[in-house]
Formats: structure tokens, sequence, C-alpha cells
């Protein structure tokens, strides 16, 4: 049953918690993707089975949260997501990051590191607004984000995607593969080959740039960016199953 927290500025986030042993899992979604997807719900029956703490939420302006996508921008949806931790979790937690919510879980391993025992990404976008939006804007669309504050791109999911003038800014402010990015706990990347949105080299970029004692990158052959068929799915567990037996 869905619950809500009272987040910063007033901003209510909703969420889906079961109590269990810890570490906790805590599973971070993407860019414009809501806590009803597959790899949450899928994740949540996983850490159920187990006995396992497991947190799912969805940023501000995404799923049943408050607030318009178009009016949020990373620095929002990382407080969003530090506030849940902070208030719906005890001890240290291991976060599963999809997407966005790879970039975001590595602004929380910056931030609050003391409060991680682990993290596993799937098809981590660090710095997406600025490696990919911002670097495959034209000439016009750069003119027309600074004049009109935004501007439309094409989506594989549904309708065209808004992006910002204060999501790019924003962006710039949270870069985490611009300088010194410490992991100190296990870590498991898992990358498809075959993902449109996020590019190998990107995984390829963030395990060289990280740095950590206990990290690892799994690429699957032409697997997309959603991540969520049954071997997909299957790889997500047995990488959380690792990353918990080592971090214990």
């Amino acid at each position: 049953m869905t619950q809500f927290l009272e987040g910063p500025q007033g901003r209510r986030i909703a969420y889906n918690r079961i109590e269990g042993q810890g570490p906790g899992v805590v599973f971070l979604g993407g860019f414009r993707s809501d806590m009803q997807g597959t790899k949450a719900l899928w994740l949540e029956d996983w850490a159920r089975e187990r006995g396992r703490a497991f947190l799912r939420l969805d940023y501000s302006g995404h799923g049943e949260s408050s607030g318009a996508f178009e009016e949020g921008a990373i620095g929002d949806w990382l407080a969003d997501a530090m506030a849940a931790i902070r208030g719906l979790t005890e001890g240290r937690q291991v976060l599963v990051g999809s997407s966005m919510g790879g970039w975001i879980s590595l602004l929380l391993a910056r931030t609050m590191p003391e409060r991680l025992a682990g993290l596993v990404t799937v098809a981590a976008a660090p710095d997406f607004t600025e490696r990919g939006y911002w670097a495959g804007f034209s000439t016009a669309e750069r003119a027309a984000l600074a004049e009109r504050g935004q501007v439309e791109q094409p989506s594989g999911y549904g309708d065209p995607y808004v992006i910002t003038r204060r999501l790019i800014e924003d962006g710039r402010d949270h870069l985490v593969l611009d300088q010194p990015l410490p992991l100190p706990f296990p870590v498991r990347f898992l990358q498809g080959t075959g993902d449109a949105e996020v590019p190998m080299s990107w995984a390829l970029d963030l395990l060289a740039h990280a740095s950590g004692e206990d990290m690892r990158l799994v690429l699957v052959k032409g697997a997309d960016h959603r991540f969520s068929t049954p071997d997909c799915l299957a790889l997500i567990g047995a990488a959380l199953e690792e990353v918990l037996a080592r971090a214990a």
C-alpha cells in the first residue's frame, strides 16, 4: 500500500516499504519512471521472500509523488532520495539504482557513505544531462533552451521528454565523473550491450573512473535499457545476493 513522506520543501514523496532484516535494499528508479515498474516490483518480491527490508519510492514529479516532472532536477530528486533513506530506513542500505537512479545512487555514495553497505546499478546513467542531452543538442536546440527555457526530445517510452534549462544547469552542479568517486563497499554495475539509451562506453567509463576494492562490471550481450527479461532480473538478484554477502 502506497504511503507518503513529507519531503524537502513540502514535497509529498510516495513510497512502499516492507520490514525485514538489514542491510535493507532501496530501489532508485530512472528518469520519468516510477516505483510500479517491473524491476521495482520484482525486487520487492525478491526481498519479501528473503525477509529483507526493502524500500521503493517515486521522486517528486514522478508516479504518485507531488509536483510536476518538468519542474524537477537532479538535485531535487537526490534530496527526495536522501529524505526517504534517512526517514524510512535504519542502518546501512544496499542501493539498486536504475538508469538515472544509478546517478542518484552515486551521489548518495558521495554525500552519505556511512549509510551505504553496497551498490548495484542497472544501466547507470551518471551525468546524462551533460553527456547525453547537452552533448547531443544542435546549435538550434541550445539556442531554444536558452531562449525558451526548455526543449522537447523524443522518447522511446511515449510522449516526448521536456528538457529544461534548469535540469541541464542543475545537472552540472551534480556531476560525478569530473571528480574522485570513491565507492568503499561492494559494487556491481550491470549493463546491456544493446542499450540504445545508455552507451556501453559509459559503463566502461564509470568502472575506470570510480575507485573501490570490490567492483565489477557485468555486460549482457544484446540486453536493452529496460534490463527486465527474466534472465536480466535474475542477474540483478544474483548481483544483490553477492553484494549483501560481501557487505555482511
